[in-house]
């Protein structure tokens, strides 16, 4: 941990803390977290912690500190903070929400996972009875690529089905309901004989394009690859040739590269490709999630405690 981050919580705080909402309108559940949890509501001028909202506009959140020196943290909204990597050596705290979301994405990488396994995508353009197909999940080898809390909300999940899981992470450390846990250098032996790979980890220079040909060419025949991650985890032209010649079984994507994906990419055409617009955590099902953790970082500044999900700006998430 970086040494403000150390001062900003090692002790308890006798003012009031001052916090902003940008940009647009707070939206009623935000700010009742905020009050509620004993700060005050002001204009960014006066704050000293800034909850920012929009998870794509880093310029314009870069350009409201350049002149809000005040602001000591930032609260960024959702777990992704790739986007904003290039403002974390700015000296103030930074949190993410990762592990806020991790039940809602969790659910959707086992619908597309569940989805495609069947042949649910295929059979939903079908206009003839046609054969008969799928796979089950039940017994089957899973994947994950990530070892975060999205990785184990949809471990829970699997638990039911009696799977053998393998993660893939950075870290060899345990991961709650993982048959077995391996690094990124034995990623291609993991990903051989898997039915499903779920792709679950942050964006870093490290990550960007950890599945392409190589990699695709070691999964096998029918099985399916899911991604709740980030696009660019996945080289799309290698993704599209490998469908395209029946690699794989299929692709169950909650993101892309590019996004949105264009109409009339060749994604679009494949029959045995799922592809949702980035809804496996919509701002409805986020925002009381968001809410709820903007509450708890906000007691733990007052506290002087610790917060939740802070980034660190060396691994970039």
């Amino acid at each position: 941990m970086r040494g403000h981050e150390l001062r900003t919580t090692s002790s308890v705080r006798s003012v009031t803390l001052r916090c902003a909402v940008a940009p647009g309108p707070v939206a009623p559940v935000v700010a009742a977290a905020i009050t509620g949890a004993g700060a005050e509501l002001v204009d960014s001028g006066d704050a000293e912690a800034l909850i920012w909202t929009d998870p794509a506009d880093a310029g314009g959140l870069a350009d409201l500190l350049g002149t809000r020196p005040g602001v000591r943290w930032v609260q960024l909204p959702f777990a992704g903070v790739d986007r904003f990597a290039g403002l974390f050596a700015d000296g103030r705290t930074w949190t993410s929400t990762k592990r806020a979301y991790s039940e809602p994405v969790a659910e959707h990488a086992l619908a597309l996972g569940l989805a495609g396994l069947r042949q649910l995508p295929r059979r939903a353009r079908a206009r003839e009875w046609g054969d008969q197909g799928g796979l089950r999940l039940a017994d089957a080898k899973v994947t994950v690529v990530g070892g975060g809390g999205i990785t184990e909300a949809l471990l829970r999940l699997l638990a039911p089905f009696g799977v053998e899981s393998t993660v893939v992470r950075r870290r060899l450390a345990p991961v709650p309901g993982a048959s077995h846990v391996v690094g990124p250098e034995d990623l291609h032996d993991a990903l051989a004989g898997a039915s499903l790979v779920v792709l679950a980890l942050a964006l870093t220079p490290e990550t960007d394009g950890i599945i392409g040909a190589p990699e695709l060419e070691r999964m096998d025949g029918d099985a399916w690859l899911t991604n709740v991650a980030r696009g660019a985890h996945v080289v799309t032209d290698d993704l599209v040739a490998a469908l395209r010649a029946g690699a794989i079984g299929g692709a169950a994507l909650d993101v892309t590269d590019p996004e949105p994906l264009p109409a009339g990419h060749p994604l679009w055409d494949f029959d045995n490709c799922l592809i949702t617009p980035h809804t496996a955590n919509t701002w409805q099902m986020a925002e009381p999630l968001f809410a709820g953790r903007v509450g708890e970082n906000v007691a733990r500044y007052q506290r002087g405690e610790p917060l939740i999900g802070l980034v660190d700006p060396d691994l970039g998430y």
